[in-house]
């Protein structure tokens, strides 16, 4: 296969991508980046978008063919929603990552695409300590070079693609960290940060309580809806990050608990 070496524009790079999967099984970032002439960044999120879209499955340094038959997860489906959304919040969430900070990621479609954006001097050597639960970040970051990685240990939840549970919960005791990104399913002055599963809450409640900075990602669906279980009250937020879209009033609810406003 024949493939011209310069300025593809990046859905036909991608369906380019598709059809090399489809004939040779397999893909690298590094090969791909210097094929296409993009950065490492672009081709990693070329293939988080294929992946979503169920054509291929990303592996550490590239991707391989999807399983033609396998039934399509709850994480998956939920990715695709108001992905462009999603996008949007994670590229201006990853701004606020500092040289040196200890970060954590909770899981959740929103919060990884702030993995997937996270500047590229801090994807080099240990410029920054990642510590997570959720497998879709552990994909991203196993991808940077050389990264300072902690992954905690727990039950795992297929739905959630995230690991749970006691363990989970103890090992985030055991750590502090500068900043933490933090998803929900609903934020409401009444209730804060919600989540459909009581596990997932109880690990995003101890991110919450060890980092100095809490940094909530959640498109402006979930404003004033009100979920499942509560992960934190809004007094333990210091930043939203949102898209421009959110209903001004719901904003000023958050602006008014003291919480910073960031709109993607």
């Amino acid at each position: 296969m024949s493939i011209e070496i310069g300025a593809v524009a990046a859905r036909d790079r991608r369906q380019a991508i598709a059809e090399m999967l489809e004939e040779d099984g397999r893909v690298s970032v590094a090969d791909l980046a210097e094929r296409f002439g993009v950065t490492d960044v672009s081709i990693r999120r070329d293939l988080v978008i294929l992946e979503d879209a169920g054509q291929l499955r990303r592996v550490h340094g590239g991707a391989v063919v999807a399983a033609r038959h396998r039934r399509e997860g709850a994480y998956a489906t939920k990715a695709r929603e108001n992905r462009e959304l999603k996008v949007r919040i994670g590229a201006a969430a990853a701004a606020l990552i500092r040289q040196d900070d200890v970060v954590v990621f909770d899981s959740g479609s929103t919060v990884a695409q702030v993995a997937v954006h996270a500047p590229a001097p801090l994807r080099r050597g240990s410029a920054i300590t990642v510590v997570t639960n959720s497998l879709p970040v552990v994909e991203e970051i196993s991808g940077w070079d050389g990264p300072h990685l902690i992954v905690l240990g727990g039950l795992y939840l297929p739905d959630h693609q995230a690991l749970v549970g006691p363990q989970t919960v103890a090992d985030l005791r055991e750590l502090s960290a500068d900043l933490v990104f933090v998803g929900c399913d609903g934020l409401t002055e009444a209730s804060g940060l919600t989540t459909p599963h009581v596990l997932v809450a109880e690990v995003g409640a101890t991110m919450v309580s060890r980092a100095a900075r809490v940094v909530a990602v959640a498109d402006a669906t979930k404003l004033g809806r009100r979920g499942f279980t509560p992960i934190a009250p809004l007094a333990a937020i210091d930043v939203l990050v949102t898209n421009a879209e959110a209903d001004p009033g719901q904003l000023q609810v958050v602006r008014d608990a003291g919480i910073e406003v960031i709109l993607a």
